[in-house]
This record gives C-alpha cells, structure tokens and sequence, in this order.
C-alpha cells in the first residue's frame, strides 16, 4: 500500500526534510506567489471599499428609493 502511496503523491507531499529539492523549490514558489498575491488582493480590497464609501457619501437623498 506505502508503494503505491508513494507513486500517486507528488514531490511535494512524500518529499521529507531538505533532501528533496523539488519540495523545497516547490515551497519557494509557493511563498513567492503568496507575497505576490496577497499584496495585490489587499489593494484591489481597499480601492472596492474606498470608492464604496466614497459613492455613499457623495450620493443624493433624492436617488434612494
């Protein structure tokens, strides 16, 4: 059964330690693509919700139902 585990799963999940590169490298790039990712998601955030409280703060009485 462990043979077969270790045929299915990739690098990343069977590797153990610092021996195997290919989890380390693979980790890396997962770090890199979350600092990467996260940044920019937060600026997207802000800007939604800036230009939401700015439209509620600007926006006529008279438009709302």
């Amino acid at each position: 059964m462990l043979t077969t585990l270790n045929n299915l799963a990739c690098s990343v999940c069977m590797g153990t330690g610092k021996d195997h590169l290919d989890s380390v490298a693979a980790g890396y790039a997962m770090l890199v693509m979350l600092l990467i990712i996260i940044p920019m998601l937060s600026v997207i955030i802000f800007f939604i919700a800036r230009m939401a409280k700015r439209e509620r703060e600007n926006l006529d009485p008279a438009l709302c139902d």
